[in-house]
């Protein structure tokens, strides 16, 4: 099935865990108990937004990791949802020349991004699916191509919390849009003030 095809049918199902929170995505989760909301929004914030010590990759290759693993775990709100907030962010800093690259990680294509990207990547991605199979040979390939201890450490991290969201997001099938536009809103806020900043109008139904 068509990327576009899987999106529309998951945009239709309903939630199959009751007394959840009338709520999309994620937001079911962080609107279960006022802990998960700051503790999962505190988490987004420390590896996607705060100055990590000693790494080397920005705001919207940090969202676009996110994405990646998330295509990986075939989750399509977190993949939709951090590729509209990598857009955000390159278009924040002037760089829509790399905006191509958002789709591209979608269809598992990652030839245009640059050695250490790419490597990264691998990293994330490889935790992402069996996180026994990453290897030192990766970590060093990442190293070679100009990722710092750092940035191998966020990918792992981005990778693991990820994974974990994915899951919360599909284990309860919540709400996902059937339009990437949906995200749009709330990308730009993130680009602006991070996660923990509360959206302007309650998230509800499918956007």
């Amino acid at each position: 099935m068509a990327r576009d095809d899987e999106r529309l049918a998951r945009s239709q199902e309903a939630p199959i865990v009751g007394g959840l929170p009338e709520a999309p995505g994620i937001r079911v989760a962080i609107q279960l108990t006022p802990a998960l909301d700051s503790h999962l929004l505190g988490l987004a914030d420390a590896l996607l937004v705060d100055e990590y010590p000693g790494a080397t990759i920005d705001r919207a290759e940090r969202e676009m990791l996110a994405e990646a693993v998330s295509a990986g775990n075939d989750c399509f709100f977190c993949m939709d949802s951090h590729g509209a907030h990598a857009a955000a962010l390159l278009e924040k800093g002037g760089s829509t020349q790399l905006l191509p690259l958002i789709e591209a990680i979608k269809l598992g294509s990652f030839d245009e991004f640059s050695p250490k990207m790419r490597a990264l990547i691998r990293v994330a991605r490889t935790v992402g699916r069996a996180p026994r199979e990453l290897t030192a040979d990766d970590v060093a390939s990442a190293r070679a191509a100009g990722a710092t201890d750092a940035d191998v450490q966020l990918a792992v991290l981005i990778a693991s919390a990820f994974s974990m969201y994915n899951r919360m997001v599909d284990g309860f099938r919540a709400r996902t849009a059937s339009d990437t536009g949906a995200y749009r809103t709330r990308a730009a806020q993130i680009a602006e003030a991070g996660y923990s900043i509360r959206p302007a109008v309650p998230a509800s139904g499918r956007a």
